[in-house]
């Protein structure tokens, strides 16, 4: 397999990426500063979103250093090289490409591969991944999750992502789940950056509800 040194998982306040399915170059910087105005220090932009890389690469510019700023459906090392042009760190996937994961690696960026099996989050990890985002989080479930985890080492850094939202924050915390991709919850096309502003603060205040005080 194809695999290079993967690069560790950020030390964040808070394990929480921000997905911005659908967002224009034009919203994405007052968006991306609502949020990073919130508590958000990761934004995701989808590749199959308008023009997603010029979005990447000025909300790069514009975020401060402890904002991780990346793509999302990056599904080729051709992305990723792109990626890297426009100043992004941080590459999510929906599936497990070694090659993908290894140009991401390669190039510095933190990797976090979409995986469902223990063969694919095994996979994954052997390919260089920083962590591993379970898609579609909703339909594993926590106890799902939490199955599958027996079986990654320990240390493993596990999202989920999908169809979660801020009530959800609890259920995963109980199987010891910290980390998460949050999409419709926090953007939808249309939402304009008070919108997104209001959505981020609630969420924030949700996680650290939650989480206050956990190492």
């Amino acid at each position: 397999m194809i695999h290079a040194p993967s690069i560790a998982w950020p030390k964040l306040k808070r394990d929480l990426i921000a997905i911005l399915r659908g967002i224009k170059p034009q919203e994405a910087v007052d968006i991306s500063h609502a949020l990073a105005d919130a508590g958000f220090e990761a934004i995701e932009i989808p590749l199959n979103s308008p023009e997603p890389f010029r979005s990447i690469e000025m909300v790069a510019k514009a975020m401060p250093p402890n904002v991780l700023v990346g793509a999302g459906t990056v599904l080729s090392p051709a992305n990723v090289a792109r990626l890297q042009t426009v100043g992004g760190r941080l590459m999510v996937s929906p599936n497990v490409d070694a090659e993908v994961i290894a140009a991401a690696a390669a190039s510095g960026m933190v990797t976090l591969p979409g995986v469902f099996s223990p063969s694919e989050a095994l996979a994954a990890l052997k390919a260089g991944a920083s962590g591993l985002k379970f898609f579609p989080a909703n339909v594993l479930g926590p106890d799902g999750i939490k199955a599958i985890s027996a079986i990654l080492p320990k240390g493993t850094v596990i999202g989920a992502v999908g169809g979660v939202a801020e009530g959800d924050f609890a259920a995963y915390a109980g199987v010891g789940i910290r980390a998460f991709g949050l999409g419709s919850s926090i953007y939808r096309p249309g939402m304009n950056a008070a919108d997104v502003a209001e959505r981020a603060r609630l969420t924030i205040r949700a996680y650290d509800a939650v989480y206050a005080g956990a190492a």
